[in-house]
């Protein structure tokens, strides 16, 4: 398993919410954690992945959500079975979606 861990500016403070999580951890999946981080005013996020050497589509991958979500004092987490760039996506919009449907300003 690969660790990568990153950090992103953000202006969209979402407040206190109740964790999401979607996905499930399996062949060509992944899952998705998103957290409060109070005071971290950004977006931290922590990857766990079977694929070792894709950080930087990792980071061009999590880089586009964040521009279109720019949250700040969110923690994610993932882990990840090989999921394609696509899924990845999917799997952090579905979770901002679900985020937002809670009351959370994505």
């Amino acid at each position: 398993m690969e660790k990568l861990s990153f950090r992103f500016a953000g202006q969209h403070a979402v407040g206190p919410f109740a964790p999401v999580l979607v996905g499930v951890v399996g062949s060509g999946n992944l899952e998705v954690l998103l957290e409060p981080d109070p005071g971290a005013g950004g977006c931290r996020v922590e990857v766990s992945t079977s694929a070792r050497g894709f950080g930087t589509i990792w980071e061009a991958v999590l880089r586009d959500f964040q521009q279109r979500h720019d949250f700040a004092d969110v923690a994610v987490s993932i882990n990840d079975m090989g999921a394609t760039p696509a899924v990845v996506s999917l799997r952090l919009d579905q979770a901002a979606t679900q985020l937002a449907h809670r009351g959370g300003q994505p």
